[in-house]
């Protein structure tokens, strides 16, 4: 019997950055797919993981700087890699990395990265998901450990271990994410990559060189503390899923763990901050 989905289609005024600030915190609600619309974006979440409260807590609908609309219904389950392969356009970021889905030409970029993203959360194309491919771009990852926590599709530890990085761990609680990353790390021929699914609970006694954490607000706050104990001497964190406004607390955090704001990117008020220890 075909799974039974809720299907929401929001129209977004403006468009940008709306749209994207309304995928990321959809996405953190529990919605697993997203496709972009000329008006605004339609949105995918399991009836069984639904409930009538469930835009409650999603903040851009009580923000004065954008109008949204929406209706919703029930959807039957569809051909989502054909939904996939309609909307889901390549990205190329630097000219140096592209992000692709199998049924794309290949591009001639130093990386090249393929993901079949079905619904998770990762394919390059949110805001966070870019900026942490620009850092990892300028980090030096040879023979490095690393942790992906919250990886989504795996996008950033398969770049990671393209750069050069020795061990790698892939960690996310959404089940959906952890069978995907498995796949896409199979898919790019990642040799080092070893994909969990679970919180930052999996993380006692391990220790890396490098972490990277692209997840939302709340849940960094409560982690940072975990990841700074994890880092090894002179390590590096890689931060984002937050806004612009929210640096003085994230930093705060950071701070108080004993680590060190070193370095911003920012787009459309979405931020990756990196911080040393």
């Amino acid at each position: 019997m075909a799974e039974i989905y809720i299907g929401y289609d929001f129209n977004v005024t403006p468009l940008q950055p709306g749209v994207e600030i309304l995928i990321a915190e959809l996405g953190y609600a529990g919605f697993e797919s997203f496709v972009e619309t000329e008006t605004g974006a339609t949105a995918y979440i399991q009836k069984e993981e639904w409930n009538a409260h469930i835009l409650e807590d999603i903040q851009i609908l009580n923000s004065d700087e954008f109008e949204i609309t929406y209706t919703f219904e029930d959807i039957e389950q569809t051909n989502w890699n054909e939904e996939w392969e309609k909307n889901f356009n390549p990205i190329v970021v630097d000219d140096v990395c592209a992000v692709r889905a199998p049924f794309h030409d290949k591009f001639d970029t130093q990386y090249d990265i393929i993901i079949e993203p079905k619904m998770s959360f990762g394919t390059g194309h949110h805001e966070t998901t870019h900026m942490m491919i620009q850092h990892i771009l300028k980090t030096d990852f040879e023979g490095k450990s690393v942790l992906d926590m919250g990886c989504g599709t795996g996008v950033l530890a398969i770049l990671a271990e393209m750069k050069g990085a020795k061990t790698l761990d892939a960690i996310d609680i959404d089940n959906w994410c952890y069978l995907n990353s498995i796949e896409n790390v199979e898919r790019n021929h990642g040799k080092n990559i070893t994909v969990y699914e679970g919180d930052a609970s999996l993380l006692a006694g391990k220790t890396y060189d490098i972490i990277i954490a692209n997840i939302n607000r709340n849940i960094l706050l409560n982690d940072i503390k975990t990841y700074a104990s994890c880092l090894n001497k002179d390590g590096a964190l890689f931060l984002s899923g937050f806004y612009n406004d929210d640096i003085p607390t994230i930093e705060a955090e950071c701070t108080k763990n004993m680590l060190k704001l070193s370095e911003k990117i920012e787009r459309n008020n979405w931020v990756a901050l990196k911080f040393l220890n």
